[in-house]
Parts: C-alpha cells; structure tokens; sequence
C-alpha cells in the first residue's frame, strides 16, 4: 500500500506458447529459477504490492506459482488462455474475481531483468504524477525517421517524409513500450480497458532491464546479460 492506496499485482501466465513452448516455466540456469519464478520473486519484494497472485489455465504453472508464493486464487478459463486472446482480459477476468483494489499493476513473466526497484518507482512515479497509468517504456536504439518500408516491386520508401535533423543528437527522442511494467487506477482501467491512454506516463527504463523474452536467441541474450551484470 501508499498512500492510503491498495494495490495488486496480476502475473499472467498461460501454458501455452508459440516460440518457446513452455516459455514461462522454462529454467533461466544462471539463476536456477524458472521465468515464472522469478517473476513472483521480484513482485513480492515489492513494498507496495498488497497481493500478487497469479492467472493460469495450466495445472503445472498453477503449482509452481503457489510453490513460489504467489496466489492462485481461481482458475482462468481456457478460453481466455489462447494465442489469440487480448492481453487484457485476462487482466480484466482477474479483477472481476478479486475483491475491490485501488490500483492494478501488470508484470508479464517475460522481463525477467526488471527488477523490484523498477516496480516501486513506477508505482511512484504514477502517484507523484497523479496519473492514472503508466507504462514502462525503453528508448529506442534505431531512430524510426531514417527507417523505410519496402514497396512491392522491392523498392524502399521513406517511413517518415518529413524534414530530417541534420544532427543525429538533434532527433526527438523516441521511446517504446518494453513490456515490463503496467499500473493503473482499476475503476479508471475498467472504463478504458487498455492500460494506453491520452492520460497514460511512461517511467523510463534502462536497455539492460528491458529484455522481452519471445524466442531461444532472447534466452541466449538474457544469459550473457545476466554474466555480464555478475548476477
């Protein structure tokens, strides 16, 4: 809790995935902890979080999340489990069966380097602002004014055809969601079911902790990070 405000954090993990099957209770071996693991770690450190429970169809993941700490405190449909599914709802179906918050905080087990720091200051962050959602975010390393689409006969064309700086220092920063963090007033998500917004800030991460994991070159990357950070 701060501030007189209740907050809980929702961790989804479904059994099923696409590019790593099993993506979520796959072994990071650096660290001995399955993604999910360390997930649930993180969040129960936090000072803020009231509850972490955590959202599944998979009777493995179910287990392993309540080994680890969290609550499981219902069964997610299979039909909220699906490739297809908006990352949403399971976020809402969570709330509809949990007793009254005032703030919900999204951790998707695939940023396994965000840290609890990362989590307490975006909570912060979000209430010093007096926002009612913010969303972690990464700058980008590849400015998208000097990207281009390819045409059908293969040309390439110009994804911004504005006036380009001179200065590569001159370019307007640009930043896009890494994935990591999600908070936001429930009453306020409710209405909007999206956590982005007009109304929506972004808290600033570094690269180094905004890995999204989503293939087995991304385990091999997380692992060299975590050796070059002596974790």
């Amino acid at each position: 809790m701060i501030k007189n405000k209740s907050i809980v954090g929702i961790i989804p993990a479904r059994g099923g995935s696409k590019g790593v099957p099993r993506k979520n209770l796959r072994l990071v071996e650096s660290r001995g902890k399955s993604l999910l693991e360390i997930t649930i770690e993180t969040a129960k450190a936090s000072r803020y979080l009231d509850r972490v429970i955590v959202s599944s169809e998979d009777a493995e993941i179910i287990e392993e999340a309540k080994h680890a700490g969290a609550d499981v405190p219902f069964i997610r449909p299979i039909e909220l489990a699906q490739d297809h599914t908006p990352g949403i709802d399971p976020v809402l179906h969570a709330l509809s069966q949990l007793e009254p918050y005032d703030y919900v905080m999204l951790l998707q087990v695939t940023s396994p380097l965000r840290t609890t720091e990362d989590v307490d200051a975006c909570i912060e962050h979000c209430l010093q602002l007096q926002a009612p959602a913010c969303v972690s975010v990464v700058k980008v390393d590849k400015h998208p004014y000097w990207m281009v689409t390819m045409q059908e006969n293969m040309r390439l064309q110009k994804f911004y055809d504005g006036d380009i700086p001179a200065r590569r220092q001159d370019l307007p920063e640009i930043y896009v969601l890494n994935g990591a963090i999600y908070i936001a007033k429930i009453d306020w998500l409710l209405q909007n079911k999206n956590f982005l917004a007009e109304e929506t800030v972004g808290f600033v991460m570094p690269k180094e902790r905004s890995l999204d994991i989503d293939s087995e070159l991304d385990f091999l990357i997380l692992e060299s990070l975590i050796k070059e950070q002596g974790e």
